[in-house]
């Protein structure tokens, strides 16, 4: 019986992921305010359908109580978190919290079939960062001069990336000194300062006027990227610079300086694989060499990609089912490659649907940034996708052989405090500036329908007038 309701959970969990992938885009293009609230409502049912088939399947096959107590406390905060949200910001966007939640809870999942322990800590982090992103739209309604730091933004920022070359703080992980130890707590540095690069790349442009401050901010945006190249942190370092291109695209409207921009990179990139990929970044080179040919090499340097083609080709489309696969041997499956351990589970399908999903959230963030009239809260919202989309994009193509692994996470489904913590806070970001450009949007309106009725009064008054003389 047990083997029946778990093979039947499966196909359900695939089925109420498709449902849930196609709302997400129907929703954005719905007209009609009514029609995509009653799409998102559909959604968040999807979403705890889904989580509860997933976490049924977990207990009946492991038979382990604390499971179920798990599963009650993340469905109560996720409950509380998305009531206490919409009910604070009633101009927020229901999809962008729907997908936030979604990705959360399915990360949840996976890392429950892994390692509980990891699991636990991770929702302990994420309630924390779900807690601090309550309070950010907030703060930026109240505090007007929130986009007039754009230098503060950078010099913080700057300065927290440098903090991993403090002696006794700082530390090496997978061949780069990205991260700095706290008492018992490990924090990577750059995912907070992704934040702070685009409020204040965002700021900068804002402000810039000439070519010359063009100029200035790109200096020192390079100085974050050199930054991240002396940490050896190449994954970051490509994030932060397609963002930078992308932002000063948008604020600028100018092909040559996407053109420039992306030419000059690849320029780089291949300038520091001739003169350095022996050296500086022989890490890199084992995940290139992996990249090339991962079955060559496979007791060593190709090990990872290996196990993780192996785990997607083993699970076929439909997947093998929870706890059912071998996921758990993936080397770091629960952070860098948790993508392969959806897929041999829960199903290719499942993973395309998944990448669907995270698309969708980059065009939400795209269509906030459309909305924006405030200039730092388009560049801001759209720097932002692009760091999410980006950084996406660079795991799925790691875990597929697609490219190279590059060692980031996939946002709010991958095991990282520093990662979930952070992509809440950008989240959060991006809706308060959706909440900000559509109360003076509301503003904007209510004055012209006062105008409208004062001029209405005033001809109707006027026509009384007349009509009083005539007679």
């Amino acid at each position: 019986m047990v083997n029946i309701i778990c093979e039947v959970s499966k196909y359900l969990i695939l089925l109420f992921m498709i449902l849930y992938t196609i709302k997400c885009f129907s929703s954005m293009v719905s007209a009609d305010p009514k029609e995509t609230k009653k799409k998102t409502g559909k959604q968040i049912v999807y979403v705890f359908l889904i989580h509860a088939f997933c976490y049924l399947t977990l207990f009946l096959r492991l038979g382990e109580v604390k499971i179920l107590v798990f599963y009650g406390v993340q469905i109560f905060v996720a409950v509380v978190y998305m009531l206490v949200f919409r009910a604070i910001y009633k101009e927020s966007s229901a999809l962008l919290t729907n997908n936030s939640a979604f990705l959360l809870l399915i990360g949840y999942t996976i890392l429950t079939r892994l390692d509980f322990s990891l699991a636990v800590k991770q929702f302990i982090f994420a309630t924390v960062g779900l807690i601090i992103s309550l309070f950010i739209p907030y703060v930026m309604m109240k505090w007007k001069k929130f986009t007039e730091y754009g230098v503060t933004y950078g010099v913080l920022g700057i300065i927290l990336l440098l903090t991993v070359f403090v002696p006794g703080l700082g530390m090496y992980k997978y061949g780069s000194r990205n991260w700095i130890h706290i008492g018992s707590f490990s924090l990577q540095p750059m995912e907070f300062v992704k934040i702070l690069f685009v409020l204040f790349v965002a700021g900068m442009l804002v402000k810039a006027n000439s070519f010359k401050d063009l100029m200035v901010n790109a200096v020192i945006s390079a100085s974050f990227m050199g930054v991240l190249v002396l940490e050896k942190d190449l994954g970051a370092a490509v994030i932060f610079y397609i963002t930078y291109v992308c932002m000063v695209y948008l604020a600028t409207g100018r092909h040559i300086f996407f053109i420039g921009g992306i030419s000059l990179g690849v320029l780089a990139v291949l300038s520091g694989y001739m003169l350095f990929k022996d050296s500086l970044f022989a890490h890199v080179m084992v995940r290139v060499e992996a990249w090339r040919d991962p079955f060559a090499n496979i007791d060593e340097g190709g090990y990872q990609v290996s196990q993780s083609l192996f785990a997607m080709g083993t699970g076929g489309w439909l997947g093998s089912g929870l706890t059912k696969g071998a996921a758990d041997t993936i080397p770091v499956s629960e952070s860098d490659f948790i993508f392969s351990a959806i897929c041999e589970e829960l199903g290719v399908f499942f993973g395309l649907a998944l990448i669907l999903v995270v698309v969708s959230v980059f065009l939400s963030f795209a269509n906030v940034a459309v909305k924006c009239k405030h200039p730092f809260y388009k560049y801001t919202a759209f720097g932002f996708a692009v760091i999410y989309i980006t950084q996406s994009l660079l795991n799925l193509g790691g875990v597929t052989k697609f490219i190279p692994s590059t060692g980031v996470t996939l946002p709010l489904i991958s095991y990282g405090v520093s990662s979930v913590i952070s992509t809440l806070m950008i989240f959060s970001l991006v809706q308060g500036g959706y909440v900000i450009s559509n109360k003076e949007a509301i503003k904007i309106e209510r004055e012209k329908e006062h105008a409208r009725e004062v001029i209405e009064r005033r001809i109707a008054i006027a026509r009384g007038e007349a009509s009083r003389q005539g007679n």
